[in-house]
């Protein structure tokens, strides 16, 4: 693709010599594992996000896992979640033993809707997943209020805040992953969870590591999950740079809303100037044949979802059928994600946002 949805390669170039030097401190000292990377990483992370320590693990669906797990939640609990999000949202409440329930989204802004949230709260209702879907965070404080714990999925909103504060201002648990496409991306896996307590960040890292304290000997139940040192000489060279990149998305991402803002056939995602962009999200009419023709020019695009949670194969145990969840199921049938990377010229989205238009007009 000439643009292609995203580009990692200039995010590689220029922390090159950052990351090239701590790797070689890493093949010196060649511990791999648990070493001091990792613990470098996880207080300049917890910094950057405003919370009180950071707990790396090998990617963000462990991360929630744990983050429930830590927080109490296991077998015959429910968890609620967003329809409108990644199935690794759901699969990690799976891993916690729990049965989850999807909510539906607010259409304008697709993310999940307070009321229609606390309207699925029932006796068994344990814990909450609030997701930050596209990098905009969700209205997490009318949620925290609703009474059950609740995790953050923070896997796409890196540095974001709400309402001026940490996300972890609003809740105990976040998660995050280091997946490379995200905002703070990895080169393989990873994933974190931020805390707001030191107590919290000590049994996470006893649960991440099979339930040992430092030795051989297993005093809890726990998993093996652990963030290796090689991944976190990446994340720290990139973290460097990570608020400067999600200042370089948002600018592209208000590009692409005034080009087009009044394109017959594009509804724009309400978004907050707290949003951390990380993809740039919009709601098409004949979605298919936009993003052919947008190939067809070598401008890569994908759809962030494309099936509903409640709707894939493997929540049919949650009970709740097509037509039940009316807004997550229409967008799923309208999103599509345009190119959005920290290093996109102005120029290029410029001729993303052309072939759109090009596209309705015809």
């Amino acid at each position: 693709m000439r643009i292609p949805a995203v580009n990692l390669k200039p995010q590689l170039e220029q922390t090159e010599p950052r990351w090239r030097a701590l790797l070689e401190g890493l093949r010196a000292r060649s511990q791999y594992i648990l070493g001091p990377e990792g613990e470098a990483f996880e207080r300049e992370f917890a910094a950057f996000t405003g919370a009180r320590a950071a707990v790396g693990c090998g990617n963000g669906t462990d991360a929630i896992t744990l983050a429930l797990r830590a927080a109490g939640v296991g077998a015959g609990d429910e968890v609620v979640t967003t329809a409108l999000s990644a199935p690794f949202t759901a699969v990690g409440i799976a891993a916690a033993g729990a049965r989850v329930r999807f909510a539906d989204v607010d259409g304008g802004t697709l993310q999940m809707d307070p009321a229609l949230v606390a309207a699925l709260v029932g006796r068994r209702t344990r814990a909450i997943v609030v997701v930050h879907l596209y990098g905009q965070p969700a209205r997490v404080d009318e949620i925290a209020k609703l009474g059950p714990v609740v995790v953050q999925d923070a896997a796409q909103a890196h540095g974001a805040r709400h309402r001026g504060r940490p996300l972890t201002a609003w809740s105990p648990w976040v998660t995050y992953s280091f997946y490379p496409t995200k905002n703070l991306g990895a080169l393989g896996d990873g994933g974190a969870v931020a805390v707001r307590s030191e107590a919290a960040a000590r049994r996470l890292r006893m649960m991440r590591d099979g339930g040992r304290r430092g030795g051989m000997v297993a005093v809890a139940s726990g998993v093996n999950s652990r963030l290796d040192e090689m991944q976190a000489c990446y994340l720290r060279a990139f973290l460097e740079r990570l608020e400067e990149w999600n200042a370089a998305r948002a600018r592209v991402a208000a590009f692409y809303d005034e080009a087009l803002r009044d394109c017959a056939g594009v509804r724009l995602v309400e978004r907050t100037p707290e949003s951390v962009c990380h993809l740039y999200v919009v709601r098409v009419k004949r979605r298919a044949a936009l993003r052919a023709a947008l190939a067809a020019q070598g401008i890569g695009t994908g759809v962030h979802y494309p099936v509903p949670l409640h709707l894939n194969p493997a929540f049919a145990a949650c009970g709740q059928k097509r037509g039940w969840l009316p807004e997550a199921e229409r967008a799923a049938r309208e999103v599509v994600s345009l190119p959005l990377w920290p290093h996109l010229g102005l120029a290029q989205a410029a001729e993303v946002a052309e072939a759109v238009r090009a596209f309705y007009r015809r």
